[in-house]
């Protein structure tokens, strides 16, 4: 028969192994939780062996920490180990090494990420220590409680990294492991403490003293099921909570990127629809500018290239300090013309934006606050909470003019920059390369394509730019948006780079503002229905190149324009080429929204996540009545059993005793709360002993002498009283020795014990005994209510 210690070991084992489930979604392979769950077992059985010799706590703790250096050295730094096995200083450094790639390949790979050696080692590694500290926690320790929070933690980085839809299951593994381990460690005490003494309930004597009482544990597992049940379920009824863990898709943009080393893969498209329909057309920058031609000022936020097949986000990024100046734009060659340009942008003081909205491409900028670089996209992201409300900022950028000629002769571009940024996933229509090969027929080059698709969106298909369009979601959605052909810039953008990718050119998604509104004392306005979002695409010697595929919005590059006149008129099908003349008769404004602008938000395109974070009102008071009522119960449930003892203290010791009725009450309840005191510092009731037996074990083991000893002992007498006496002596003065015996018990304990005992005493089992009565007591009444079909049997004449 397993004995209880090893029965909390392997439930503390399962507990570590669940929930490091929830960092399977971070890599391609699985094979690293089938490693760490060998050398967490391994780890386990080194700590059952040292308890049961048994070693000192700190010597079992010693022990595992040996011997799991021992089995990280086998299987990671083998060759650089003494005998291959005892990690000594070259071991040491090919650790660091190890742990330096991780981090490299962390930053380098977005998720999932292969199983390189280093992110094995981390994973490994870290699951190996978060399993010591529960092991050490809930056995050696015998305090499954705090265990819980080591094995939060490790759910907590997962789930903050993930992004596959199915939080919820991950959830479901940890909470039900740590479950597990609650409910086997209440199992293992309850097996110590056998049968409590604690006197008859409500002064009534159990008549069948030796039946069997039911199994907490039993209704432990119940009540863990619904509890989890709750946890589920509960959240999609409260409003602004983002659905709660069954809705993935109720996650927004987050406040910034904590310690600043990486940039998750995280969607900024979040509401450009609303914002192209938005009757408020606020302006959202205002912005002076050295450049000649404003028609080309777009302020870009940040580029797109991971396409999943429903949407594009941008993929996990290393960041770093933002240099003095910015190395020079990938793929830009010496014989491209270009001049460096200043721009000054002052944003409102309403409009929160994570990343910061600039010209591509940067050279240089001057910005107050904690920001940091992203080298590939060359963009600015906020860290710690840092937004772009109410800033003033100045950039450097490059104006490149390449020639219709030089993309044409472009080179090819790099392997690894065209394996990258041609990725399709496996499941996307035919019919997206089909009609890309169809549009692009007869071209001599990959530029002759993108023209070829940017002239087949903007003239030739028949598309219609229209904000009120619903166009589906999921994998069909451009297939259905080429076969309906209206949208507004978010499906023009991913259907072009899609095509162009189908066609073997690299491409990707800018999201940020088209051109504004000039205005008469020199500057740029820049509303909220200038939000747009284009296609880039990569031409070796010109880098990443501006696209406008959406009709009548923002202003075709000059380099896909044949023979363009500087001074000419503007082809009315196109989008704009050149600054209106009179700033006054052109407000920033969407064409196609609707002319009365209502229902704003009756049109959900195939993207909802789709574009700038704005967040001007702030929280509604709903939402932070509900958060602050959740905050308080976090604070809560830790407290409960502080507050559950308090409770059942003054109701113990808040009666009288004073007539024959309410005596034996009286006494028990006041032998019960000093039981239970003595069973909160360590001291475990043992019914096997007469009240007088029981009261000297206090005694002794508490080490009470004095004034606190008689008080027991007094306490003692008036329980036997109470028991075997025909007419009880009213008991006065009771409440008064069992604060005194109390107190002496807390000042003879360690700190340790007294804090224990404050704030998780051993005696709040009696809450699952008491659920466990009641449940019972109903089944029994239930079962009394039914009614009884069988029929009396007939006398016989």
């Amino acid at each position: 028969m397993i004995s209880s210690l090893a029965r909390l070991t392997v439930r503390a084992w399962a507990a570590s192994l669940l929930a490091a489930c929830a960092l399977l979604p971070l890599v391609e392979s699985t094979v690293w939780l089938l490693q760490a769950a060998l050398l967490l077992g391994v780890q386990a059985g080194v700590g059952a062996a040292a308890r049961r010799v048994p070693l000192a706590r700190p010597l079992t703790v010693a022990a595992q920490v040996v011997v799991t250096l021992m089995m990280m050295t086998l299987m990671f730094a083998r060759e650089h180990a003494i005998a291959g096995l005892i990690p000594g200083p070259d071991a040491l450094s090919a650790f660091g090494q190890l742990l330096e790639q991780g981090g490299q390949d962390v930053n380098r790979y977005a998720i999932p990420a292969p199983l390189s050696d280093g992110i094995r080692l981390m994973l490994v590694g870290g699951v190996l220590a978060i399993g010591l500290l529960v092991d050490v926690l809930a056995v050696t320790f015998r305090s499954a409680a705090p265990a819980g929070l080591p094995l939060l933690a490790l759910y907590s980085v997962a789930a903050g990294l993930t992004d596959n839809g199915i939080e919820w299951l991950w959830f479901l593994l940890a909470a039900a492991g740590y479950l597990m381990l609650l409910l086997a460690e209440g199992r293992d005490r309850l097996s110590q403490w056998g049968r409590v003494f604690a006197g008859p309930a409500r002064g009534r004597v159990r008549e069948t003293p030796d039946a069997p009482s039911p199994a907490p544990a039993r209704f432990g597992h119940r009540i863990g099921a619904v509890a989890l049940g709750i946890a589920l379920v509960v959240p999609l009824a409260l409003p602004a909570m983002n659905g709660g863990l069954l809705d993935p898709n109720g996650r927004g943009v987050g406040a910034g990127v904590g310690g600043g080393g990486t940039i998750s893969a995280v969607n900024p498209l979040v509401s450009l629809r609303d914002s192209l329909n938005n009757d408020d057309d606020r302006t959202v920058f205002s912005v002076r500018t050295e450049m000649e031609n404003t028609s080309d000022l777009y302020l870009r936020i940040v580029s797109l290239d991971d396409f999943d097949g429903t949407t594009w986000k941008p993929s996990k990024r290393a960041i770093t300090q933002v240099p003095e100046g910015f190395p020079a734009p990938a793929g830009l060659g010496s014989d491209v013309e270009f001049t460096e340009v200043g721009t000054s942008v002052s944003v409102a003081k309403w409009y929160g934006q994570t990343w910061l909205p600039m010209p591509y491409p940067p050279s240089r900028v001057s910005v107050q606050g904690d920001w940091r670089y992203e080298p590939v996209g060359m963009t600015l992201v906020g860290d710690h909470g840092q937004d772009t409300r109410g800033l003033t900022y100045e950039v450097r950028s490059l104006d490149v003019r390449p020639t219709a000629e030089q993309l044409a002769g472009a080179p090819e571009p790099p392997a690894d920059l065209v394996r990258e940024y041609t990725e399709l996933p496996d499941e996307l229509p035919s019919v997206i390369h089909e009609t890309a090969r169809e549009v692009t027929a007869g071209a001599q080059s990959d530029y002759d394509r993108a023209v070829m698709l940017q002239d087949w969106f903007t003239l030739s298909g028949g598309f219609q730019y229209d904000t009120q369009v619903d166009v589906g979601s999921g994998s069909q959605a451009i297939a259905r948006f080429l076969k309906e052909k209206r949208g507004f810039c978010v499906h023009y953008s991913f259907a072009m780079a899609s095509m162009a990718r189908s066609l073997g050119i690299p491409a990707r998604i800018a999201v940020g503002f088209a051109p504004g509104s000039p205005q008469a004392d020199g500057t740029i306005s820049v509303a909220m229905r200038d939000a747009h979002a284009w296609p880039e695409l990569y031409f070796e010697g010109a880098g990443w190149t501006r696209f406008e595929p959406t009709p009548t919005r923002g202003s075709t590059p000059d380099y896909t324009v044949p023979d363009v006149q500087d001074n000419g008129p503007a082809d009315p099908a196109r989008p704009s080429q050149a600054v209106p003349s009179d700033p006054e008769e052109t407000p920033s404004r969407s064409t196609d929204c609707r002319a009365d602008g209502s229902d704003p938000g009756s049109c959900e395109s195939e993207s909802p996540q789709a574009a700038l974070p704005v967040d001007d009102d702030g929280p509604k008071w709903q939402a932070v009545l509900l958060w602050a009522l959740a905050g308080l119960l976090v604070l809560a449930l830790p407290l409960s059993p502080l507050l559950w003892r308090t409770r059942v203290r003054g109701v113990r010791l808040g009666g009288h005793g004073r007539t024959e009725e309410d005596v034996a009450p009286y006494v028990l309840a006041a032998w019960e709360e000093l039981t239970d005191t003595a069973w909160d510092h360590g001291i475990v009731p043992d019914e096997s002993l007469t009240p007088r037996g029981a009261a000297d074990r206090i005694v002794r083991t508490g080490g009470l002498d004095g004034d606190p000893a008689a008080s027991v002992r007094r306490l003692a007498g008036a329980v036997e009283q109470v028991l075997y006496a025909p007419r009880p002596r009213p008991a006065v003065g009771l409440a008064e020795d069992v604060r005194l015996a109390s107190g002496a018990l807390r000042d003879s304990a360690s700190r340790g014990a007294r804090l224990r005992a404050l704030l998780a005493p051993r005696s709040a089992v009696r809450v699952v005994w008491a659920v466990s009565d009641r449940w019972a007591s109903l089944r029994d009444r239930l079962a009394a209510l039914r009614p009884d079909w069988h029929l009396p049997t007939r006398q016989r004449g």
